[in-house]
């Protein structure tokens, strides 16, 4: 096993290749290298690069027999920290673990890049490392929401990528929220709704209105269907399986749920332990109380996906576990076997003709 990637063994060269940041997240590389262990022993087709310091990781990876020969080692001597702002990483981020993990991708030696660092750098770096797709103005950053469709989960964009977003933007995001659910969520066709204060067509800001007809004209060359206005209470319902909205209400919404869904199991917590007859009902409800952990475990569906770059970049929550770390990195490699950035590519360019062309239909106006 090389530090220096000149020389690799011929069966990893089979492999689906994950290029994994160890040194950025809250519980530190420890946790990391476990979630790549999770990683291999469910999947044997996987392979890592994994960048930090060389003589904290190495000790680590040498105790997991079940990655030997699987893990690679990139020596990066510094970190990007979760207070380092995105312009000085921008300038000054080259030899730290996750500009060396973006470098991967770039340079065609993995497939995607997944990181616990901090979210503004990491889509700095990759915005410059990997460059936007041609015609993508705005890079989003998609999430699973937990939902009531039969797969358990619907997308939401953008959560925190650019608090802006113009009418063209939206269509954008529209049409890569689409194509990550149709090769996320295995759905053909996926229904995607604009979020807004109301349903009705007349409400809301005037670039949701322009961007409201130019996904109806859009949804055929995108290969989605356009259900209209959506309100936050639909965002984990059956009625769509894809959320567009601008950054920072996705944000909001995103930290609030995750804010929501915390309380809710303090507050069952507390009611269980209250007193001797509650735990008794605890007992007894054990197994259904199990199933619904589970449903509702935000490091199942651990994993924002920068859409609208040369490369697929998984970010993992900063205080991912093994656990979370496992499920970005699967994740990753579903999304890199589907061969994801291709089909987004042109999905984007013939959604772009779409719009473009209602936006002539409509007289241009913004």
């Amino acid at each position: 096993m090389t530090t220096n990637g000149s020389e690799r063994p011929a069966q990893v060269q089979q492999r689906t290749i994950i290029s994994v940041d160890a040194m950025g997240g809250d519980r530190g590389p420890a946790a990391v290298v476990a979630g790549l262990v999770d990683s291999a022993r469910a999947d044997a087709d996987l392979a890592f690069l994994l960048h930090g310091d060389e003589s904290v990781l190495r000790p680590l990876v040498s105790q997991h027999a079940e990655i030997a020969g699987r893990c690679e080692i990139r020596h990066a001597p510094r970190v990007v920290t979760m207070e380092d702002k995105p312009s000085q990483v921008m300038r000054h981020g080259a030899g730290t673990s996750m500009w060396s993990t973006i470098d991967s991708v770039k340079n065609g030696e993995a497939a995607v890049a997944v990181s616990c660092g901090n979210t503004g750098a990491l889509m700095a770096v990759s915005m410059i490392r990997l460059r936007k797709l041609p015609g993508v103005n705005r890079p989003a950053i998609a999430c699973l929401w937990p939902s009531r469709n039969p797969g358990g989960f619907n997308v939401m964009l953008d959560v925190g990528a650019d608090i802006k977003a113009e009418a063209e933007d939206l269509l954008q995001y529209a049409t890569m929220g689409a194509a990550y659910a149709r090769n996320g969520l295995h759905l053909r066709r996926p229904r995607v709704g604009l979020l807004n204060v109301g349903t009705e067509e007349h409400k809301g800001r005037a670039e949701l209105k322009l961007a409201h007809d130019r996904m109806t004209a859009a949804q055929d060359a995108a290969e989605f269907d356009f259900v209209g206005f959506v309100e936050g209470g639909d965002i984990p319902s059956n009625r769509v399986d894809v959320i567009v909205t601008d950054g920072f209400t996705g944000n909001i919404a995103l930290k609030t749920g995750e804010g929501t869904a915390k309380l809710s199991s303090d507050f069952m917590r507390e009611a269980f332990a209250s007193g001797l007859l509650s735990k008794l009902g605890a007992l007894l409800a054990l197994g259904a109380l199990k199933r619904l952990q589970k449903r509702i475990d935000p490091r199942r569906v651990n994993g924002g996906v920068f859409l609208g770059l040369n490369g697929t970049v998984v970010k993992s929550h900063g205080g991912a576990d093994a656990t979370g770390v496992s499920a970005a990195i699967r994740l990753a490699a579903q999304l890199a076997r589907s061969g994801f950035i291709d089909r987004l590519a042109a999905r984007v360019a013939s959604a772009g003709r779409a719009g473009q062309d209602a936006a002539v239909e409509g007289g241009g106006q913004e």
